[in-house]
């Protein structure tokens, strides 16, 4: 889709359907919504004195206009009340009314800037997160079946100002290369098992990486061997496809040898392994590698949008499967850097592969280190669908990264990594064990990837509740969510900025 900030009256646009919006208990409309109700003599007044449109959060009313305006119709956006109205509101809103008018066959969408008068809103904050709602909540999946809809082809952001259009295009195309790098993770994490295999999934590292003049490396079996990572070659054991290690670097500070960390779980599919997951819901496992498309889009973002920083994305990419080659309960295995590891659960490999990814991180003298990954139910049952639960070993990460995803509109929510229950992965025959008991099961997982982030400033993002949605809400839709791209790209800028100003 393509989108246009242009000058002009959004009565007088001629599109499919323009948008005005409404807060919930107005009952007197105001700016753009009033001068299309005079327009249309005033239906939109009516429609609310008789409580048809509300003006609540989420609420899209469509209102013919039988030619008393350029536009086919008018969709009346509800933003909900006043003082709950924020930039993530915005993109939810845009996300709504443009697959609502997608299904009512509109091509063409003209918008007003929501929020941007008397709700508070910076128009550039306004702009940017309309363009990065409407691509977002526009994605869909089709590769494998007929599209149900056809595609918006067009929206038109209308303002009034003409001096305020070129720092508004700016904004709409940050937003763009942003919404379209989260719907690339989407598409890699909807992809089948069959189809994003390891081998697959760093094709498509290679690919970005050439389009937008990354460097790319990839490592074999052979080379993870020489390069002693037995716990990623352990989880690799079960599956016939060969397992990847990949790496994807962006320069953008020639001054600067440092560099930051993104990692990402790739575990193509996730049977369990030997510990075997229920039949139930497995087809589910091929979005364990969410993390892994979630850094490897980022990635492609961070190099078009042009920081002044230093950034390498690790994916470590396997299947867990069992077979006569497969890990088992009990073996031990030894990581990168030299720790044994007694295997209590072979469904707990995403910690084993990411073992050897912080160690490689280390050995790159990359910092800080950020890691995502679908790593625990038990962070799911804490947190539900909504929040990433986030554990680090320092305090101004944690705080940067947190206040990263606010502005990115991805939420996460700080979890506890008490030395306490260091004790539950004590393992009588090998360093460390790669579980624990039920309790705290997602603190166990984090306290364990912290042995091998060593000394180093870490964050674990544990994405196994936000990787998905199960409906259309906002500017999600069903299935992957791109959960961490957003949060990744807004952390690299606002570091490049930080480093400016040093």
């Amino acid at each position: 889709m393509e989108i246009k900030v242009i000058t002009g009256d959004i009565a007088q646009i001629e599109a499919d359907a323009i948008v005005v919006s409404l807060s919930e208990g107005v009952e007197q409309p105001g700016g753009a919504t009033a001068a299309v109700d005079r327009a249309l003599d005033g239906a939109i007044s009516s429609l609310i004195s008789r409580r048809e449109i509300k003006g609540k959060f989420g609420e899209v009313s469509i209102v013919h206009t039988f030619g008393k305006l350029p536009g086919r119709m008018v969709a009346v956006a509800g933003l909900g009340k006043a003082e709950d109205l924020n930039a993530d509101r915005i993109r939810a809103v845009a996300g709504e009314f443009c697959r609502a008018l997608r299904k009512l066959n509109c091509r063409k969408i003209a918008t007003v800037l929501h929020g941007a008068g008397a709700g508070g809103i910076e128009p550039v904050a306004s702009a940017a997160a309309i363009a990065e709602g409407a691509l977002l909540g526009l994605y869909s999946f089709t590769k494998y079946k007929k599209p149900e809809y056809e595609d918006v082809k067009e929206m038109l952001i209308v303002v009034k100002e003409e001096e305020t259009a070129p720092s508004l295009e700016r904004a709409v195309d940050k937003a763009r290369v942003v919404a379209e790098a989260a719907s690339l993770a989407r598409t890699m994490v909807d992809e089948p098992a069959n189809h994003m295999t390891p081998s697959r999934m760093a094709e498509a590292a290679k690919e970005i990486a050439g389009k937008y003049d990354l460097e790319f490396k990839v490592f074999d079996r052979e080379d993870m061997e020489g390069m002693g990572m037995g716990a990623l070659l352990g989880v690799a054991r079960g599956s016939n496809e060969p397992p990847k290690l990949m790496t994807l670097s962006y320069r953008g500070d020639g001054r600067s040898q440092e560099a930051l960390g993104f990692l990402g779980k790739g575990i193509t599919f996730d049977s369990g392994g030997i510990s075997i997951k229920p039949s139930e819901g497995m087809g589910e496992m091929k979005g364990d590698m969410a993390g892994a498309a979630a850094v490897v889009a980022a990635l492609g973002a961070i190099a078009q949008l042009k920081p002044q920083v230093n950034v390498t994305a690790i994916v470590p990419a396997t299947e867990n499967l069992p077979s006569g080659t497969a890990l088992k309960p009990g073996d031990i295995l030894k990581a990168m850097n030299g720790k044994t590891i007694e295997v209590i659960s072979t469904d707990a490999e995403g910690r084993l592969i990411l073992a050897d990814a912080l160690c490689y991180g280390q050995k790159l003298g990359l910092s800080p280190l950020i890691d995502l990954a679908t790593l625990t139910g038990a962070c799911r049952i804490a947190l539900g669908t909504l929040y990433g639960g986030l554990f680090s070993n320092n305090r101004d990460l944690a705080e940067k990264v947190l206040k990263a995803g606010e502005r990115a509109g991805e939420r996460m929510w700080q979890m506890p990594m008490p030395a306490e229950y260091k004790e539950l992965i004590k393992s009588e025959v090998a360093d460390i064990k790669n579980g624990g008991n039920r309790l705290g099961g997602a603190i166990t997982a984090a306290l364990f990837l912290a042995e091998f982030a060593g000394d180093t400033p870490w964050v674990h993002v544990d994405i196994a509740g936000p990787a998905s949605s199960t409906k259309e809400s906002g500017y999600l839709v069903k299935g992957a969510t791109g959960f961490g791209v957003r949060t990744l790209v807004e952390f690299a800028l606002s570091e490049a900025e930080r480093g400016e100003t040093k």
